[in-house]
């Protein structure tokens, strides 16, 4: 999908966002994110960010107060099963298979200490 509003230097090209992200401004967000980028990739970035921070801006000029807030397009409504008891495996069948057990449990390696 072409966007009419991107030019070729990375810059938003409509001034909604007041200018172009910097190399430095993409450097410092690659740091915060912890991203070791080369300088291409740099480049990339700051020209992605400044697209992205551009479509929200248009995003916000078409939000309405009229339209409420959603977090997907068609309602969402759960499905639910009645609870009903099926057959399953004994504790001793399902630790039959176990490396090691103890009484009714898995017995598996301590990975915490025990002031943890």
């Amino acid at each position: 999908m072409h966007d009419e509003h991107a030019a070729s230097d990375g810059s938003a090209g409509d001034g909604v966002t007041g200018g172009a992200i910097t190399r430095d401004e993409a450097t410092h967000l690659a740091r915060l994110s912890r991203l070791a980028l080369g300088d291409d990739e740099l480049g990339h970035l700051a020209a992605q960010l400044d697209q992205i921070i551009s479509a929200v801006a248009r995003v916000q000029e078409v939000a309405a107060e009229d339209i409420p807030p959603t977090s997907h397009a068609l309602p969402l409504t759960n499905v639910y099963r009645a609870d009903e008891v099926r057959p399953c495996l004994t504790p001793e069948q399902a630790l039959a298979g176990a490396p090691a057990a103890e009484g009714r449990r898995f017995r598996v390696p301590r990975i915490l200490d025990e002031e943890a």
